[in-house]
């Protein structure tokens, strides 16, 4: 790895760390900068990380403008003496962005030429000024002011965070003139958004089965009802061979998941359309109002560059842990699924997930065992899960735990060895490289033979 348009190394906190955040938000690709890694790309660590990531939080949330929160991410990477810093840096929908000491000018506007940060010439300044987003729900007055939050702070608790008297500042949900904005309406105990889930049976929109309206309460509980419902449609069908059980589930759970929340995060409500789900025999249709965010192509989109439409739902989503960091829901998705599941209109963006089986048969389909015969699963068989799936068709040689972990875009340490990697190695898929020394710094997996079957087994079955 070395610097390029979109990477910066730093090889510790410095004082312009604001100017190339700055210049990454200018940029139509934002960038990635490494604290803890010298100009060659060679890793030198860090010390101190979450003191260092505190400061860093501080300083940009004070020192840019307009504000850039929900459009970083900071990440720490490594372990021990290796540990470095990963800052994510979208392309911002306000521009220009500038150093607030030194206002909308030359010496406080810079954008990303190459591997530097320049000084933004005038005229790109006034050009980018006049197109800047107007009608961003920042911006937009509710018509209702009397407001509760009384959902928001009890997601914000179950997350482990507080929110003191000043979190309606903290977290974007007041205008320029202290009033509060349309985030502030979506995210309230009561509004009028409601997004529906549809069920057909068929596949057309002949023959509607269930008509679900999730809302009229925070966007947050609407997201949850909706991954909870569509959670219970995503059915399970249990193949049972000579070594092993074998679970299949409609879509991939994964990136059903990812799906559903960017449709919810990214979807353009100043048009007062929200996304919508749909269900048939063979598919599922995940839509969301807005085409592309402008200033990036279908390529950038596809490699993850992120550029947040509501960059305050955006942070908020991040802080209560629905969103993982930015730009990892799309890779996620293609992971599993393929770019033409993508359909883009100039207004909308509709994701489309063909079942991976025949939904005639939404049942649990288990073979029964003749009395005479014995099982043919030993009963401390673990089940196959999602996760475990997932992490089967990524291995590739023999790989590192954060190889893995880095690979899954999974940021908790404990989330990733829980439900991917130990049932993984439970279940006799993977196997450690130094099995004596569980703990060993040189450890790293491998898929047994079992496991290179059942990875071959997966791709089959997803080429089909």
């Amino acid at each position: 790895m070395k610097e390029s348009n979109r990477i910066e190394f730093k090889l510790i906190l410095t004082d312009n760390l604001e100017k190339e955040v700055v210049a990454f938000l200018n940029y139509r690709e934002g960038g990635i900068i490494y604290i803890g890694v010298d100009n060659k790309g060679n890793v030198k660590g860090i010390e101190n990380s979450d003191e260092i990531q505190l400061k860093i939080k501080d300083r940009l949330k004070n020192n840019i403008q307009p504000s850039c929160l929900g459009l970083f991410d900071i990440l720490t990477e490594g372990e021990g003496k290796d540990t470095i810093l990963k800052i994510i840096v979208a392309s911002g929908p306000e521009k220009p962005y500038y150093l607030k000491k030194h206002g909308m000018s030359e010496k406080g506007c810079y954008i990303r030429v190459g591997t530097a940060s320049e000084p933004m010439p005038v005229r790109m300044i006034e050009t980018l000024f006049a197109k800047r987003t107007r009608n961003s729900l920042g911006r937009i007055k509710s018509n209702i002011q009397s407001l509760k939050f009384e959902q928001l702070k009890i997601y914000y608790e179950e997350s482990g965070k507080n929110l003191n008297a000043q979190f309606a500042t903290n977290l974007g949900l007041l205008t320029e003139d202290g009033a509060f904005n349309y985030v502030a309406y979506l995210m309230s105990d009561v509004n009028a958004v409601s997004i529906k889930v549809a069920k057909y049976n068929g596949l057309d929109r002949v023959n509607l089965v269930e008509n679900n309206e999730y809302g009229y309460c925070s966007l947050i509980k609407a997201t949850k009802q909706v991954l909870d419902k569509i959670e219970l449609e995503n059915k399970t069908r249990s193949l049972i061979t000579s070594k092993t059980r074998i679970d299949t589930r409609l879509w991939n759970a994964v990136a059903l998941r990812e799906a559903i929340i960017n449709a919810v995060v990214h979807n353009d409500y100043t048009r007062e359309v929200p996304p919508k789900f749909e269900i048939f025999d063979d598919r599922i249709e995940i839509t969301s109002a807005g085409g592309l965010p402008e200033g990036i192509k279908k390529q950038e989109f596809f490699m993850g560059f992120s550029v947040p439409r509501n960059q305050e739902i955006m942070r908020i989503y991040k802080d209560i842990e629905l969103v993982e960091h930015l730009g990892s829901g799309i890779p996620r998705i293609l992971q599993s699924y393929s770019e033409e599941c993508f359909q883009f209109s100039e207004n909308f963006l509709r994701i489309t997930f063909k079942s991976e089986w025949n939904q005639k048969e939404a049942v649990e389909v288990i073979p029964v065992t003749p009395p005479d015969t014995p099982p043919v699963t030993p009963p401390d068989t673990p089940p196959v899960t999602p996760p475990v799936e997932n992490l089967l068709r990524i291995v590739s040689g023999e790989m590192s735990r954060w190889d893995i972990q880095g690979k899954l875009m999974i940021k908790n340490k404990k989330y990733f060895l829980k439900n991917y990697l130990q049932p993984a190695v439970k279940s006799g898929f993977i196997e450690m490289t130094v099995p004596d020394k569980p703990n060993s710094r040189q450890q790293k997996y491998r898929l047994t033979e079992k496991g290179q079957a059942l990875q071959k087994q997966l791709k089959n079955e997803h080429n089909k």
